[in-house]
């Protein structure tokens, strides 16, 4: 399967399954060779820090993890609802669209 996602950094997103389902919030990272993005307070996973020179204290510290792009739905800024998202060429240049209300999306 091609590497192509329609989901990028800076993106509101709504989670539809997993343990933080019904979550929304934005995309930190996204990585499109695994098919997974970084969303911010999702996934929340706890890491044991050895001391280091920028953090002495060390300790654990919250992280978020990767998820897997097929349990975020784009929310769209238009219409405010989670949607699934179709592609449309215009004078060469790809602009994503809402499947629910049929604005553009950038």
């Amino acid at each position: 399967m091609p590497n192509k996602m329609r989901i990028k950094k800076g993106d509101r997103v709504q989670v539809i399954s997993g343990k933080d389902k019904g979550a929304t919030s934005v995309v930190m990272r996204a990585i499109p060779e695994n098919r997974k993005l970084v969303v911010e307070k999702v996934a929340v996973a706890k890491k044991a820090q050895r001391p280091t020179r920028e953090n002495p204290q060390g300790g654990i510290i919250s992280i978020e993890m990767p998820i897997h792009v097929s349990t975020v739905m784009l929310v769209c800024p238009k219409c405010g609802k989670p949607t699934r998202v179709s592609l449309r060429s215009d004078e060469g240049k790809k602009v994503r669209v809402c499947k629910k209300c049929g604005k553009d999306i950038d």
